[in-house]
């Protein structure tokens, strides 16, 4: 498995500085650290992505305080790892990929 970074507030401030030069896997999680949710966040389109959480009703993760990432070199690897994590950990807000 990839090695995610450590935890940062998840904020708009954090967004803006996470590298968009490739694709990631994204973690939320709480203070308390429990895994919230696991995605996906496409070269170019990593901020766009990310502000869903905070500014989507539909896509907000209640209690989301902090996230984590880890770079990918292409999204097919980011997807195949992805649905590991899933399966590993059920974040809680994840509805896909869990069996």
């Amino acid at each position: 498995m990839p090695k995610f970074t450590n935890a940062r507030k998840f904020n708009k401030n954090n967004i803006k500085s996470i590298p968009n030069d490739k694709p990631i896997i994204y973690r939320l999680q709480n203070n308390k650290k429990q895994k919230l949710y696991t995605g996906i966040a496409k070269k170019g389109r990593i901020p766009e992505r990310l502000f869903e959480h905070i500014n989507l009703k539909k896509e907000r993760i209640p209690g989301a305080t902090k996230i984590k990432i880890v770079q990918m070199p292409n999204v097919e690897k980011a997807k195949i790892i992805e649905k590991r994590l899933m399966k590993k950990f059920q974040p809680r807000f994840n509805i896909q990929n869990k069996e």
